[in-house]
């Protein structure tokens, strides 16, 4: 079979459409495609011309920042000779970012300034113990991973402080070193919690990664301490490294049953927030009782399911492991407690070498809410599975216990 090859800002493009009829839900796909492209063109044509006056029609869509300066160069030098441009602030709210061109497949000489903040010895070790088990960050090779550091700055925030806001563009990506803080989704007027972080983890990378609004908004509950890594730098390090490991997971997330039911661009999203952990053979993954924070997808390998029994005893008169369950590639396991919202059920350990794919309770969250009828479903076949193998479920130790 022929190599194809993928045109130069294909997926850019298609990917901007795709965004535009998420947000606006069209009745016909079709006739929005033809408004769309339409009017992209007419912003191109518009922005290479001399006049600045926007086409009819054209709310909305903003051209490639890069055609806009230029269009705009002559008369702004003009007409502003006398004016001093400020500096945009690291918290100020961007402008409309949804057609910024950005191709990450692109193997272009990085030109752009390195951003620094200065930092105290003491402020570095804060960093990277709040950093060290963020996923995004796990791919990054050394010095990625020192430039990143370098960009990050420390933001504090006080009880009630909007960190973000859902619809607003994104400006930076946010790692928690303290606080807590609620996630709240406003949908047909009616706003709700959908989670909490709770003194770790990160949020915001969606938003930067794809152009797109923010989904939710972030409020803290708490005083609190942020790290936080600005637009440019998020893009030009994590999401380009990110593509290299979308290639890489993109056909294997393909084939794994549980996300068929998905569409593209939400494999997509699920390829971008995923971790890869190695396990060697008889290493405990997760332990019943734990409480729950990441959702397990098998790559290679084979993973045993134990749970305790109450009436079965080791030789260390404790509570005996029996097998209920083996999962192989393409299997998926972990997602029972981030369901049912209680402690895990079950351990899990690995059988010879295991690789896993690995997401966070966040990014499970927000990302896998269509399957999770079928991981309910699921759970019913997990009880019906117990209650062969001991009699009743009664048998079973509690999984806080």
């Amino acid at each position: 079979m022929s190599h194809i090859q993928i045109p130069r800002g294909l997926t850019e493009l298609l990917q901007g459409y795709t965004v535009e009829v998420l947000r606006q839900q069209p009745p016909d796909l079709v006739d929005f495609a033809v408004d769309y492209f339409t009017r992209l063109r007419e912003a191109r044509a518009q922005a290479a011309s001399p006049s600045t006056t926007p086409p009819s029609g054209c709310q909305g869509l903003e051209p490639s920042p890069g055609l806009v300066a230029d269009a705009n160069e002559d008369s702004e030098t003009e007409d502003d000779e006398d004016l001093d441009v400020p500096i945009p602030g690291r918290f100020d709210r961007r402008v409309s970012v949804c057609a910024e061109a950005f191709n990450p497949d692109e193997e272009e000489e990085d030109t752009d300034p390195r951003v620094i903040h200065p930092k105290t010895d003491q402020q570095r070790c804060r960093l990277q113990e709040a950093c060290k088990d963020i996923l995004l960050f796990k791919n990054l090779d050394q010095e990625q991973l020192s430039q990143v550091l370098d960009a990050m700055f420390e933001r504090t925030v006080k009880v009630d402080e909007h960190v973000i806001d859902q619809g607003d563009d994104g400006d930076n990506f946010y790692v928690i070193e303290r606080g807590t803080y609620d996630i709240l989704v406003t949908k047909d007027h009616q706003t709700r919690s959908v989670g909490q972080y709770d003194n770790r983890g990160s949020f915001g990378e969606l938003a930067l990664m794809y152009n797109t609004p923010r989904a939710a908004t972030i409020v803290a509950t708490s005083e609190g301490s942020l790290w936080g890594l600005d637009r440019v730098t998020f893009r030009r390090i994590i999401v380009k490294n990110n593509a290299k490991k979308r290639r890489m997971f993109e056909s294997f997330i393909e084939s794994v049953p549980l996300l068929k039911s998905l569409e593209v661009s939400e494999r997509m999203k699920i390829v971008d927030v995923i971790g890869e952990k190695t396990y060697k053979d008889g290493e405990r993954i997760i332990a019943q009782g734990e409480k729950a924070d990441s959702f397990y997808i098998i790559e290679s390998g084979e993973v045993s399911i134990l749970i305790r029994s109450k009436t079965k005893a080791n030789k260390d008169a404790g509570n005996q492991e029996v097998e209920i369950a083996r999962c192989h590639k393409g299997q998926y396991f972990g997602e029972l407690a981030l369901v049912t919202n209680k402690p895990r059920a079950a351990s899990a350990y690995a059988v010879g070498d295991v690789k896993c794919l690995v997401m966070d309770v966040q990014a499970f969250e927000r990302l896998l809410g269509p399957c999770m009828d079928i991981m309910k479903r699921n759970i019913s076949h997990y009880e019906e599975q117990l209650v062969k193998m001991f009699g009743s479920s009664m048998d079973l130790i509690d999984p806080g216990q």
